[in-house]
């Protein structure tokens, strides 16, 4: 049985692009550019104020003049009709170009302004002060944003900035989805005193919704039937990824190995040493996507889907893996297993630190509501205390 730094080695090694396409603007937040933007023009395009004040030139203030006549005032957007002289200044907004012979801008608040004239009193003046100057932040042509980048809201603002309507990103994986078992129903049915509601659709959906929008395209529930579950998943072969939830132990209806196998699917590992999630199995589709089997129990979907799917996902994308810190733990802990076992966290405080969220098992609906990371108690530690450092994975990466 191997480790799960193992698996997620073994996945990595795996891992390939799902190929690239053209979307527009609108459509990109979330998803992986793998083209480099670069700078249409200089930013800023101008010499801009970065105040409301008044834009003098210097040099008349190294020369001793401190009353300036205001000749124009300038809105960002606009450009000036006049050119200033000796002992004149424009009236200025924040944003708006510093106009030609113009190098300095001295704050509103350090000025009284009587009419058409300011008087600069103790104010402080220094040549281009309060003006970011045209290129300052980037020139014509300078790489923005490299390949490779996930597309959160700075990288949006970015693109829009340099008129990007279109970007290249990574093709999001054709994934078909399946729950089994005979005890589970649909959410919205009645459920009786041995049945139970189907929870892990929802949870692995919401999860691959989180990893740049991955919507399955084909979602189907199978009862503890080899021959369906057979004839289902071959009918999903030419998926990019396959996930399945339940029928992964050991038990007698557990026939998702047996049945992967029968259909060509290579096995890459069976059985993970970690709690919860340990009997989770992966292998290669014929079409060289990916199978993973996940154990049925809720809260390992979730935590086996966090440490192996998307870990591959972030391969496949070219992106690094995921993000893993250390935080000190708020309460002792006490460990009940040799195996690595992850459990359900807040990270919280200032400065942060870790609080365990109740989780009663694996099995347990509420998943460890309201937790943002899962915390790692290594198989070799024995009880953790009070400050403890522990490796934690945030959920949002």
């Amino acid at each position: 049985m191997i480790n799960y730094r193992e698996a997620q080695q073994i996945l990595v090694a795996r891992a390939r692009s799902f190929g690239r396409e053209r979307v527009g603007l609108e459509q990109a937040y979330g998803r992986v550019l793998t083209e480099r933007i670069r700078a249409d023009r200089d930013y800023p395009p101008f010499n801009r104020s970065t105040m409301d004040g008044y834009a003098i030139r210097y040099s008349d203030w190294e020369s001793g003049i401190r009353d300036f006549s205001i000749t124009e005032v300038i809105y960002a957007g606009a450009l000036p009709a006049k050119t200033i002289g000796p002992g004149e200044c424009y009236k200025i907004m924040t944003g708006a170009a510093v106009p030609q012979g113009a190098d300095a801008v001295i704050r509103k608040e350090e000025v009284e302004e009587d009419a058409r004239w300011i008087h600069t009193g103790q104010a402080v003046c220094l040549p281009f002060q309060n003006i970011a100057s045209r290129g300052e932040d980037l020139q014509s042509g300078d790489t923005v944003i490299q390949a490779a980048c996930l597309c959160d809201p700075s990288v949006m603002g970015l693109l829009a900035s340099v008129g990007k309507e279109q970007v290249e990103v990574e093709k999001l994986p054709a994934v078909s989805l399946f729950t089994t078992g005979n005890e589970i129903v649909p959410f919205d049915a009645p459920a009786s005193l041995l049945q139970i509601r189907n929870s892990n659709r929802w949870v692995l959906e919401s999860l691959f919704a989180g990893g740049g929008g991955i919507r399955p395209r084909s979602f189907a529930h199978l009862p503890d039937d080899r021959r369906l579950l057979h004839s289902s998943l071959e009918a999903a072969l030419g998926s990019d990824l396959i996930v399945l939830s339940g029928g992964v132990s050991a038990g007698d209806a557990d026939f998702v190995p047996g049945v992967l196998e029968e259909i060509g699917v290579r096995k890459l590992f069976h059985k993970v040493a970690i709690k919860p999630g340990k009997p989770v199995w992966c292998g290669i589709l014929p079409n060289g996507g990916m199978v993973f089997a996940l154990p049925g129990n809720p809260f390992s979907c979730l935590v086996t889907f966090r440490l192996f799917i998307q870990s591959y996902l972030n391969a496949c994308f070219g992106l690094s893996g995921p993000i893993r810190f250390e935080l000190p733990l708020q309460a002792a802990k006490i460990k009940k297993t040799v195996l690595d076992e992850f459990f359900p966290v807040r990270i919280t405080g200032d400065p942060a630190w870790l609080d365990q969220v109740p989780l009663n098992g694996s099995g347990d609906i509420r998943l460890g509501l309201r937790a943002n990371a899962l915390g790692l108690h290594p198989a070799a530690a024995g009880g953790l205390e009070e400050g403890d450092r522990v490796i934690c994975l945030p959920y949002q990466v």
